[in-house]
């Protein structure tokens, strides 16, 4: 059994048994990649996969086993190598992380600057999604750790470190008749107009949705939802309606045409969250990285998730 084998074959489950796709992703021939899934399967005994002719079509039972035993095999072997690396070339190396859209545009710049300015020679690359996605991201593997909002995380291979306090603000464009209003925003003010937000912003477990609900108010009608705040901004100032959006934002010089009205009191405060997989290797600029985010998250905070037998919520 060779580890380029079950790379082989761990690649075609992710590429949804597309074995010329694996192929493209690992730089090598379809029927290479086939040749040496077969001769793994000659050695285990079993058929990993299903095949219609020369289409692989479904995951057997045992093949899910070891797929699954082969994706951990390749995390651990990838840390082996992080730690030699780490002590090899402690400043120089790859970091990638997922974010969202937010976070990225408003709350990581001076983070990235001051991290880039700090470590010139790590690659750093940072992918947006939303959070559904970017917690996926982190258990397949495909990033170091993810920072998010309002993440839910339910996996048992997952950790959640909660960070940086968020809440909500109206936005509306100039001279709307909510700017008319001698007291602070409600609910039905809100429940008034179409809403524009983001698109988990009325999920099962959203702080959102649970505010209107206690209220017993109407649940706004959604005219757009979107995952990134700019979009968002674009079709208020388009008078779509108005947008609930991250306080944080909101800049009054960039976002000429808009104003801001606080929602601040009228929902439960919600948290950035940092998602890690609980036998993640982190070199020492990772943990620097988070340090920069969040000061408080000391490394040794983060060790302690990372290898409690249980799933932690850290409120920092």
């Amino acid at each position: 059994m060779k580890l380029q084998q079950l790379r082989y074959a761990v690649e075609v489950y992710r590429q949804n048994l597309n074995v010329s796709e694996a192929a493209e992703v690992l730089f090598t021939s379809q029927p290479g990649i086939s040749k040496q899934i077969r001769m793994l399967e000659e050695e285990l005994g079993v058929p990993l996969f299903i095949r219609h002719g020369k289409r692989m079509v479904a995951v057997t039972a045992p093949g899910k086993i070891v797929l699954e035993t082969a994706e951990r095999v390749l995390r651990e072997v990838q840390n082996i190598k992080r730690i030699g690396t780490e002590f090899a070339d402690q400043n120089i190396g790859f970091l990638t992380i997922a974010t969202t859209h937010t976070l990225a545009r408003y709350a990581l710049p001076k983070v990235v600057a001051a991290f880039v300015e700090r470590y010139p020679q790590v690659q750093l690359s940072i992918h947006t999604a939303s959070p559904k996605a970017i917690s996926h991201m982190v258990l397949d593997g495909e990033v170091d750790f993810a920072i998010g909002m309002e993440m839910e995380v339910e996996h048992p291979e997952l950790r959640k470190l909660s960070c940086e306090a968020w809440n909500r603000s109206v936005i509306v464009p100039d001279n709307h008749a909510l700017l008319s209003l001698n007291r602070p925003l409600r609910l039905e003010d809100i429940a008034a107009y179409p809403l524009i937000t983001y698109d988990i912003a009325f999920s099962e477990q959203s702080k959102i949705a649970r505010a209107f609900t206690q209220e017993g108010c109407n649940i706004p009608k959604v005219a757009l939802a979107s995952a990134d705040t700019d979009v968002i901004k674009t079709y208020v100032k388009q008078g779509l309606g108005i947008g609930l959006i991250a306080s944080m934002a909101f800049d009054s010089l960039q976002d000429q045409g808009l104003q801001i009205l606080s929602a601040e009191h009228l929902f439960e405060p919600s948290f950035s969250q940092i998602i890690l997989r609980h036998d993640v290797y982190l070199r020492g600029f990772g943990y620097e990285f988070l340090t920069l985010y969040a000061p408080r998250l000391t490394r040794s905070l983060i060790e302690s998730a990372l290898y409690s037998p249980f799933e932690e919520d850290f409120s920092i």
